[in-house]
């Protein structure tokens, strides 16, 4: 049994922290992504600057910052059933110990995946 596989084709910066995704099956998010801010790579992104710099990975189909972060686009397509796991990890993360600042690997890309165990990457790596 196969499942749908999402891509990101475009996307707008359409206020602080949210985005504005199209789907190549023509479906629309509008997402705020303050609420998951937090942890190792996500709490530099808290930064509007820095969020600011988000751009299209056309390879794994996915927005992308220049630091590493990123969300599997299946999450993103399907945000309104993962939103509230993701802000409470981004609880944890803000308040827990390192171990428990690492996203679960559904919810990150394969580049990310690849890049290091536990899902993130530091920059210039």
């Amino acid at each position: 049994m196969g499942h749908a596989i999402y891509r990101v084709e475009r996307f707008e910066i359409v206020g602080p922290y949210t985005l504005a995704l199209r789907f190549n099956d023509g479906t629309e998010q509008r997402i705020d992504f303050r609420p998951v801010l937090e942890g190792e790579v996500f709490a530099p992104l808290q930064d509007l600057a820095v969020f600011n710099t988000v751009e299209l990975d056309p390879t794994f189909g996915t927005v992308q910052w220049p630091n590493g972060a990123d969300f599997d686009p299946e999450t993103l397509h399907d945000w309104p059933k993962y939103r509230d796991e993701l802000v409470a990890m981004a609880r944890r993360w803000a308040s827990g110990p390192p171990s428990t600042k690492r996203a679960p690997k559904k919810l990150l890309t394969a580049r990310t995946k690849k890049r290091r165990p536990g899902g993130s990457r530091r920059s210039g790596g």
